[in-house]
């Protein structure tokens, strides 16, 4: 397929450009996912803020978590579903730098928030008792600003360093999206200082957060053995077994695209594996949350009768 030479100094996003008859196909597909990331996070972020019930620091966090998910797709979505409909494949030099700090940042700030959701699952199970006292509102706010900060440090670091480099004339980048990893190769000098930085900067955002997660779960899996109790397992499984699932999804796939950047695994199938942590898990995660959490579902159930209740008083006057 012949794709449009750029305008100037416009980026090209080579994309999926090679495979015309997949493009189709994932427009229809990305773009029923984006929908599905509006309406899903949308949905919890409004019956977190409503249902009294949900005024408790882990749905805090997953309303941030949300909110980054919708922010983080449509930071995306909207340039790759433009690219994947027609034979342009363009996007300005600053709509690329806007879609390199945004989504840098957005992309570490759920990082962090997932390792303070973890810890949140900890204070929750091995602290129960000092619930309320430890994860005080005031501690929850600092976390999650914490979280943001952390992303947006990351982002004004690694982007601008990342945009600095002399690319002489290179415009083509072969992946969907301005992304640090794809971004690098555009340099016509030694990146390897770069590639160091970058890799520095995922065992912080990456690696430090994970396993400050795994050290979470070790201790929340010794207090379930200790208390041997099948309502507790049960209700640890709801609330614990949700962000689990969400923390292995999104780890899974951005570690391999940023620990090693130049593999031939994250080389080849890169592009796949950011369609999965950049359009298909903010769709999946608010499907995990509804699903596997009895708390969410019936605080939807609750809200749809009332709008239903609502609806029949007003039909009745």
């Amino acid at each position: 397929m012949t794709i449009n030479k750029s305008s100037g100094g416009d980026f090209i996003l080579v994309g999926f450009s090679d495979q015309p008859q997949l493009e189709k196909i994932l427009f229809v597909v990305v773009l029923i996912s984006y929908l599905l990331t509006l309406v899903g996070n949308t949905a919890i972020i409004l019956v977190s803020c409503v249902d009294s019930m949900l005024q408790t620091p882990m749905y805090y966090f997953l309303t941030n978590l949300s909110f980054v998910d919708i922010c983080f797709s449509t930071s995306i979505v909207p340039q790759l579903l433009w690219n994947l409909r027609g034979p342009a494949k363009t996007i300005t030099p600053t709509g690329c730098a806007i879609q390199l700090y945004v989504s840098l940042a957005l992309g570490s700030t759920e990082c962090v928030l997932l390792a303070v959701m973890a810890f949140d699952r900890y204070a929750a199970v091995c602290r129960p008792l000092h619930y309320a006292t430890v994860m005080h509102p005031r501690l929850c706010q600092s976390l999650a600003g914490m979280a943001w900060l952390s992303g947006v440090g990351n982002t004004l670091i690694q982007g601008t360093i990342t945009l600095r480099l002399p690319r002489c004339g290179n415009h083509r980048i072969y992946h969907f999206i301005c992304e640090v990893p794809a971004m690098i190769k555009l340099a016509c000098v030694d990146i390897h200082a770069n590639e160091v930085q970058l890799f520095m900067a995922s065992l912080v955002l990456l690696l430090l957060p994970m396993s400050l997660i795994l050290v979470s779960y070790g201790y929340i899996a010794q207090a379930l053995m200790r208390l041997r109790s099948a309502l507790t397992w049960g209700k640890a499984l709801s609330t614990c077994g949700s962000h689990l699932l969400v923390v292995i999804l999104f780890y899974g796939t951005i570690t391999a695209v940023y620990i090693q950047p130049n593999s031939s695994y994250a080389h080849s199938q890169g592009k796949f594996i950011t369609l999965l942590y950049t359009v298909v898990i903010p769709t999946l995660n608010p499907l995990i949350y509804t699903l596997r959490n009895k708390d969410v579902k019936g605080a939807l159930k609750r809200l749809v009768s009332k709008d239903n209740s609502t609806r029949n008083k007003i039909l009745v006057r």
